[in-house]
């Protein structure tokens, strides 16, 4: 039966970035896509699969605080410096379950969009940083 205690609760996640705890994030995301190649057999029509490339991505939810992450990510504007590439720390910290807790190191990170500017009026102003990356390693 499903110890409903031990069931993660998100509230104690944090993200630091440099070594700094990202007080504003809400939540991340991070995926590894295994793209499979369609093999053709003989004898049948049912069509196999052969597992190929793996794209990694993600997403941070946060509310916006500052620039920061615009002002490091539009450097890829400048046709000088190139793409701008870090890591991430994520951590999880739930007391009542011990076996999850470690931080997640996100390697290689570069971010899809430069989010500029988003408000609505009356409304506190959330974003979403997409980014791709290129390893990560679990660590306790």
């Amino acid at each position: 039966m499903l110890d409903a205690t031990r069931t993660i609760q998100g509230v104690f996640g944090k993200l630091h970035h440099e070594g700094e705890w990202l007080t504003n994030v809400t939540g991340i995301e991070l995926n590894a896509d295994i793209n499979y190649e369609e093999i053709s057999r003989a004898g049948t029509r049912v069509i196999g699969h052969k597992a190929g490339t793996i794209s990694m991505s993600g997403t941070i939810s946060s509310y916006k605080l500052t620039s920061k992450f615009v002002d490091a990510i539009s450097q890829i504007l400048d046709d000088k410096k190139g793409a701008f590439v870090t890591e991430l720390m994520a951590e999880l910290d739930d007391p009542e379950n011990p076996e999850m807790k470690g931080f997640y190191r996100v390697k290689g990170v570069q971010f899809n969009t430069i989010p500029i500017l988003s408000y609505e009026h009356g409304s506190i102003v959330e974003e979403e940083l997409q980014f791709v990356f290129t390893g990560y390693e679990r660590m306790k």
